[in-house]
């Protein structure tokens, strides 16, 4: 009698149709987890190279100029630190999760979210505000149509990868290449394929992050993959921005 259901519909579920409901629940949560993750390190980004450009500038008297703050992480040799720290810590976070526990792969993403808002701050002395927030919701309008078009389509896009990791391969060495050449076109086609690049890998690794999804994870395996899955998401995320922003945003 303990497992009498008084609602005429759940007594007419079969096993399996009970065990989808459970995995369709168990998903939702896990994404969500994601999404959660995701924008948390967006929001410590944000508030990172904020608050860092409001530090490194002085605007008092009308005109702006850089603090020993700002001088010491701009034009010093800190900068080089600044610019490569996160991307230490992304290398550290991809080679070591199997080894960390949650809570230290959570910790370590939040740090390289703060550096990279850190790095970002430079965008507050070459764009203007308004087209900073301007492109920020561009973007975040733009990222939650492909990343839902990737979580609900029935098409694999798991061919799309190999085409999509080339295209983001070739954008990492043209963009070093160009830090040499300084070529305006250039750059203009470098923002214009990173654009298509990332909006393709949002999709993709949406539907890459949902298949990671496994009922029998414990509480430690869908914790990691929950992390890395808001690793992917992030750099997909701040990655289209930055695309966005060199072809959209209004300079100062």
């Amino acid at each position: 009698m303990s497992d009498y259901n008084t609602n005429p519909a759940n007594r007419l579920r079969t096993p399996a149709a009970r065990t989808g409901v459970a995995v369709d629940q168990g998903l939702r949560a896990y994404m969500l987890r994601v999404y959660n993750y995701m924008a948390l390190g967006l929001a410590i980004t944000g508030a990172a190279a904020l608050g860092t450009f409001m530090m490194a500038v002085d605007r008092s008297g009308g005109v702006a100029k850089l603090t020993a703050f700002g001088n010491l992480i701009y034009m010093s040799p800190l900068k080089w630190v600044v610019i490569f720290a996160p991307l230490a810590l992304v290398f550290l976070l991809s080679f070591r999760i199997e080894r960390m526990s949650v809570a230290a792969a959570q910790a370590t993403f939040w740090i390289y979210a703060a550096l990279v808002g850190l790095s970002l701050s430079v965008i507050f002395l070459v764009y203007t505000g308004q087209s900073i927030t301007q492109v920020f919701f561009v973007t975040a309008a733009s990222f939650g149509a492909l990343s839902l078009y990737g979580y609900t389509t029935q098409r694999n896009l798991s061919a799309m990868g190999a085409f999509l990791f080339m295209g983001l391969i070739g954008v990492i060495i043209a963009t070093l290449v160009n830090l040499f050449l300084q070529s305006t076109m250039m750059q203009l086609i470098i923002s214009i394929v990173g654009v298509v690049v990332f909006a393709g890998l949002t999709a993709y690794d949406t539907q890459r992050i949902k298949e990671m999804y496994l009922e029998a994870d414990d509480e430690v395996a869908a914790g990691r993959k929950a992390v890395m899955g808001a690793l992917a998401l992030y750099l997909d995320f701040i990655n289209l921005f930055m695309m966005l922003l060199q072809l959209f945003g209004r300079r100062n």
